[in-house]
């Protein structure tokens, strides 16, 4: 992760164990702006809506910008394609006003937060 974004996020929050905690509540945080996208839809609340999928599209590019392809490989490589995938599904969402775009989003990132989750869970038993 790069450690300048987890240096400048780390000091406002506290905490925040560790640059795997920070990623776990990136998609947390993802979860929670693509639900407000979903309330806001169906209020006709454009200008809320507009501001939450900004702030889940921020997060998204945040995860790309974090990616190591040296160490990463192909999987950072796939998870910059979906990561780019899920930014569009949003804007789709934002300028159909459909909810299921989103409901894509969340089912991605839900999925992404259990598999980042065994993968350091399982980290933490092998220590």
């Amino acid at each position: 992760m790069n450690n300048l974004a987890y240096n400048a996020y780390s000091e406002n929050q506290a905490g925040i164990e560790s640059p795997e905690k920070l990623i776990e509540m990136l998609y947390e945080g993802l979860l929670r702006f693509c639900s407000r996208i979903k309330i806001y839809i169906r209020n006709e609340d454009i200008e809320q809506r507009v501001y939450y999928v900004k702030r889940a599209t921020a997060i998204f590019i945040e995860l790309i910008n974090s990616l190591d392809y040296e160490k990463g490989g192909d999987v950072a490589h796939y998870l910059s394609g979906l990561y780019t995938r899920e930014i569009q599904l949003l804007s789709l969402a934002n300028l159909e006003n459909n909810e299921a775009r989103v409901d894509e989003v969340i089912n991605v990132v839900k999925g992404l937060l259990e598999a980042w989750r065994e993968v350091h869970q399982d980290g933490k038993l092998a220590q």
